[in-house]
C-alpha cells in the first residue's frame, strides 16, 4: 500500500472529508453506473415497442398496438414528477447518497416485473395492467434519479469543470442507448421476427439485472457532498416553487426540446420499421450509432460550456437543429436506407447532446444547495413528463392521421424554438458559486 493510500484510509477513519478529486472520481463512477442502468432499462422499452405492443396490447389496425405501447411508455414519464418531488426532497434532507441507492432499487423492481410478465394471450387483461404498474415504478425511479445525481456531480466537480462533470449525465444516457442498440442489432440478426415477438424482446431487460449489484456497490461507497439536514417543518418543494419559480419554469422550457428530440431519436427504430419499411437490424443499428454519438458529444458539450459559457453552447446547436431537421428528414424519406438513417440519427444525436449538456448544468447552478436536488428533479421530471412523455404518442398519432413522414421534424422545430427563447431569458452561470 502506498503512503497516499494510507493517508486516505486514515482520513476516512478519522471522519475527515475526502479530497475533491477523490469525491469527483467516485461521483462520476457512481452516477454513470446508476444513471446508465436506469436509462437503459427505461429506454429499452422504446426500442422494442413494436413487439411489446403485440405482446400486451392486441389492438386492431396498423398503428393500434404500437399506439397502445407508446402510450404505456408515456405512463412512465408521468410518474417522474412524483419521483422528483419525493426522492428529490429526500436527497436535500437526507443526502445525495441514500437517494441514489433508492432509485437503483426501484428501477430494479420495475424492470424485473416487466421482463417476467406473461403476455396478453397467457393472462389476459392482467398483462397490460402489470406492465403499466412496472412503467410507473420505473418512472418514479428516473424522476428521482437525475436531481440527486446531477447535484452531486456539480458539488463534487473541481473548479472550472462543472460542465464536464455534469455532462456525464448525458454521456451515461448515451452509453445506455448504445448498449441497448447492441442488444437490438444482435437480437435482430440472431432471431426471427417471430422469436423477437415471442420472447426475444425480454432478453435485454433480464440482462440489465446483472448490473444492479455493481451499481449498488458503487453508490454504497459514494462520498456525500451534502450532509443530512434537520427538518425545519417547511416543504422543500414549496420553498422551490415560492423562491425559484422563474428558474423552474424556464428550466422546464429549456429542457423541453432535449426531451422531445431525445425521444424522437429513440423513436427512430419504430419509425424506420413502420414508416420507412427498413429491416429490424438496420433500424436497431441507428440506436447504437445514436448512443455512441450522444456519449461523445455529450462530454464535448460539457467541455465547451466550461470554456465558452452555458448559454452559447446550449443555443447554437439547437438553432442548427432547427435549420437542418426538415431537410434531413426529407432526405431520409426520399432515400430510405442504412446510410441515410445512420447519418440523420447521428446528426440529431450530436446536436441534441451538446445542447443538452449545457442545459443540464445551468438549472442546478442557479439553485442553492439546500433545494438543488428538488429543483433539478422538478425541472427534469416535468419537462420529460409533459414533453418527452408525449412525444412518441404525438408523433405516432400525427403519422397515423396525416401520413406525413416529416411530422417528427416539424415537432422538433417547434420545440427547439421554444427552448432557445427560454434559454435567452436565463443568466449565464459558468462562474456562480454552487456552495451557497
Amino acid at each position: 500500500m502506498t503512503a497516499a493510500t494510507l493517508d486516505s484510509l486514515s482520513s476516512h477513519a478519522a471522519g475527515a472529508q475526502p479530497s475533491a478529486g477523490s469525491i469527483s472520481r467516485k461521483a462520476i463512477a457512481a452516477a454513470v453506473a446508476g444513471n446508465a442502468l436506469e436509462f437503459y432499462d427505461f429506454v429499452i422499452y422504446a426500442y422494442f415497442a413494436v413487439y411489446i405492443g403485440k405482446a400486451f396490447f392486441p389492438v386492431g389496425g396498423e398503428f393500434g398496438s404500437l399506439l397502445a405501447a407508446v402510450a404505456t411508455f408515456g405512463v412512465g414519464f408521468f410518474a417522474r414528477p412524483l419521483g422528483g418531488v419525493l426522492i428529490g426532497s429526500f436527497a436535500d434532507r437526507a443526502g445525495r447518497k441514500p437517494a441514489m441507492i433508492l432509485t437503483v432499487a426501484l428501477i430494479t423492481i420495475g424492470t424485473l416485473g416487466l421482463a417476467a410478465t406473461p403476455g396478453y394471450d397467457a393472462i389476459g387483461v392482467a398483462a397490460p395492467i402489470i406492465v403499466v404498474l412496472c412503467r410507473l415504478v420505473q418512472g418514479l425511479a428516473l424522476g428521482g434519479e437525475v436531481g440527486p445525481a446531477t447535484a452531486l456531480l456539480i458539488e463534487a466537480a473541481p473548479p472550472g469543470k462543472r460542465g464536464l462533470y455534469s455532462s456525464w449525465q448525458i454521456g451515461s444516457q448515451g452509453l445506455a442507448v448504445a448498449v441497448g442498440g447492441v442488444f437490438g442489432v444482435t437480437l435482430s440478426l440472431m432471431l426471427t421476427p417471430q422469436q423477437l415477438a415471442s420472447w426475444g424482446w425480454r432478453v435485454p431487460f433480464l440482462a440489465s439485472l446483472a448490473l444492479v449489484p455493481i451499481a449498488l456497490y458503487l453508490r454504497r461507497h459514494l462520498p456525500e457532498t451534502h450532509a443530512a439536514q434537520e427538518s425545519s417543518g417547511t416543504s422543500i418543494v414549496g420553498t422551490v416553487l415560492r423562491g425559484h419559480r422563474r428558474v423552474v419554469l424556464l428550466g422546464v422550457l429549456v429542457s423541453a426540446s432535449v426531451a422531445v428530440t431525445s425521444q424522437v431519436g429513440n423513436y427512430m427504430v419504430s419509425y424506420a420499421v413502420q414508416v420507412l419499411k427498413l429491416p429490424a437490424a438496420v433500424a436497431q443499428s441507428s440506436v447504437l450509432i445514436g448512443g455512441l454519438v450522444t456519449f461523445a458529444f455529450g462530454i464535448l458539450g460539457g467541455v465547451l460550456c466550461d470554456r465558452y459559457g452555458r448559454k452559447l453552447i446550449n443555443q447554437l446547436p439547437r438553432i442548427g437543429l432547427m435549420v437542418l431537421i426538415v431537410p434531413l428528414f426529407l432526405w431520409l424519406t426520399g432515400a430510405p436506407g442504412t446510410g441515410t438513417l445512420l447519418v440523420v440519427t447521428a446528426i440529431l444525436a450530436a446536436l441534441t447532446a451538446v445542447s443538452g449538456a449545457a442545459g443540464m448544468v445551468t438549472v442546478p447552478e442557479l439553485l442553492p444547495i439546500a433545494v438543488r436536488s428538488t429543483g433539478m428533479s422538478l425541472v427534469y421530471a416535468i419537462s420529460t413528463a409533459v414533453f418527452g412523455g408525449t412525444t412518441q404518442f404525438v408523433v405516432t398519432g400525427l403519422l397515423a392521421v396525416t401520413h406525413d413522414p416529416l411530422a417528427p421534424a416539424y415537432y422538433v422545430v417547434a420545440m427547439s424554438l421554444l427552448s432557445v427563447g427560454a434559454m435567452a431569458l436565463l443568466p449565464e452561470t459558468r462562474d456562480v458559486d454552487v456552495r451557497r
